[in-house]
């Protein structure tokens, strides 16, 4: 069963997008972290319980990988802006194998005391133009209730697709706050925050 985990905010450079989600939601995210196995780095933001926000780019000090990073990070440019969610599960072979749409393989990854596998396509980009969920599955303690509290939640996830019809049906996901819509590919997340309601396109 898929369970809602964090949403990423790609950018160029972590500073912007640190700025940008900082100026669109009005609380400080955390300090920042590295994986050295992709050549990223982030900043975190508590969305109350086992859920959170990220802010991800290419760590411009990481050595030449010599293999695609997730999210498609190596073709991002522009803005920072949301381009994945990430849905948390039991077993990733198993959901992998139920959802049959090319989600990726189970990559083990490590950052201090957290362990996890994570599903990652051989291109880093996921299916349905990115929209997919990225799958992920913690062998360790979740993260999250060690964030700071932030006062922020996810109030609602909207998913656009010309295919978002297909893509809930294969998820049949259980959580009212992820919304499926007919239209060009794109995320919008609507954040609670202790100063009102906000979005992050």
């Amino acid at each position: 069963m898929l369970a809602f985990d964090h949403l990423a905010v790609s950018c160029e450079a972590l500073a912007d997008g640190t700025a940008a989600v900082d100026a669109a939601l009005g609380v400080p995210l955390g300090p920042v972290g590295h994986h050295p196995y992709f050549g990223t780095h982030n900043r975190l933001l508590s969305l109350g319980g086992t859920e959170y926000l990220e802010v991800i780019a290419i760590d411009p000090e990481a050595p030449p990988l010599g293999r695609p990073r997730w999210f498609d990070l190596d073709h991002f440019s522009g803005a920072p802006r949301l381009t994945n969610w990430i849905m948390n599960c039991p077993s990733l072979s198993a959901e992998l194998d139920r959802l049959g749409t090319g989600a990726g393989a189970p990559v083990a990854l490590e950052r201090g005391p957290y362990r996890w596998q994570m599903a990652v396509p051989d291109d880093g980009r996921l299916p349905f133009d990115t929209l997919h969920p990225a799958l992920i599955s913690w062998e360790s303690a979740h993260p999250a209730p060690n964030l700071p509290e932030s006062g922020c939640r996810l109030h609602r996830l909207i998913v656009s697709h010309p295919e978002a019809a297909q893509l809930a049906e294969i998820l049949a996901l259980s959580d009212p706050r992820i919304v499926f819509e007919n239209g060009a590919p794109g995320l919008r997340a609507e954040i609670a925050t202790p100063s009102g309601t906000r979005r992050l396109p």
